[in-house]
């Protein structure tokens, strides 16, 4: 157990330790994340056999005030369009405790508590899922329809509690998109999927997440079967790791508040 302990993240002290076992105990779902840095992106496809050309395209948008005051307060709004599938808008709550969420919210449909974990760091958090089409979501980034029309009583009553200071939803600002390329694939000698994800933000910069997901029992073997995976394939397991979520909410941020300036 000491080395699959190292080997999910190298760097937490025993407590952290301690507090990673009790969230996953709780949790439906781990999933482990690796950021690979932009020098090492052809290296790393390569390395692992990925064909671009495998990927689904979609796209991601955030929605929340030009300030991030929905993320502030742990709140996250997002939609997203796929292609050839149906779409999806989810909140999302971070960090949570999973002993303290009400009970009628741990057992409400698309409700999924999943512990976040990559070298070195770990978050665990809500999310409410709802299926949605990807014209539904087109239209309310294009002003067309409201947010409000594109989440369900349950997301709109789970966005008030945990963020009773946000403007209403329909104030909300689109953050996006951000355009992903997703691939699923099983490796050879690795008994597990992995998922890459290449997200291309509209400053031409990219982020490479790798990650595979796996029951909260499992969590401790997953990590060290995958990291010895990809240390036997050259891949660095000790950068920087760069969430890609909050790097989207931030650049869209940034962009809303120069617009903003220049407007005036």
């Amino acid at each position: 157990m000491a080395t699959a302990t190292s080997a999910l993240a190298p760097t937490l002290s025993d407590d952290q330790l301690g507090e990673l076992l009790a969230l996953t105990r709780d949790s439906d779902s781990v999933e482990l994340k690796l950021t690979v840095p932009e020098a090492d992106h052809y290296p790393v496809a390569a390395a692992l056999g990925i064909d671009p050309l495998d990927a689904e395209l979609r796209q991601v948008y955030f929605f929340d005030t030009p300030d991030l005051n929905l993320n502030r307060q742990g709140v996250i709004v997002r939609a997203r369009r796929v292609q050839r599938k149906r779409g999806d808008s989810v909140v999302k709550l971070r960090p949570v405790v999973p002993t303290e969420l009400p009970k009628t919210l741990r057992k409400a449909a698309g409700f999924n508590v999943e512990v976040d974990a990559m070298p070195g760091g770990f978050v665990c958090s809500g999310s409410l899922k709802r299926g949605v089409d990807n014209a539904e979501v087109r239209d309310v980034a294009l002003g067309a329809r409201p947010l409000s029309a594109l989440l369900s009583k349950e997301q709109r009553a789970f966005v008030s509690v945990q963020a009773p200071d946000c403007p209403a939803l329909d104030e909300l600002s689109v953050l996006g998109p951000i355009m992903v390329l997703k691939l699923k694939f099983k490796p050879e000698r690795l008994e597990r999927r992995l998922v890459a994800e290449l997200w291309m933000y509209p400053d031409n910069s990219r982020l490479l997440e790798l990650s595979t997901k796996c029951e909260p029992r499992e969590a401790f073997l997953a990590a060290a079967e995958t990291r010895v995976f990809l240390s036997e394939r050259g891949i660095d397991l000790s950068g920087q790791q760069e969430p890609k979520t909050l790097k989207a909410l931030e650049f869209f941020s940034v962009r809303r508040s120069v617009e903003e300036r220049s407007a005036t």
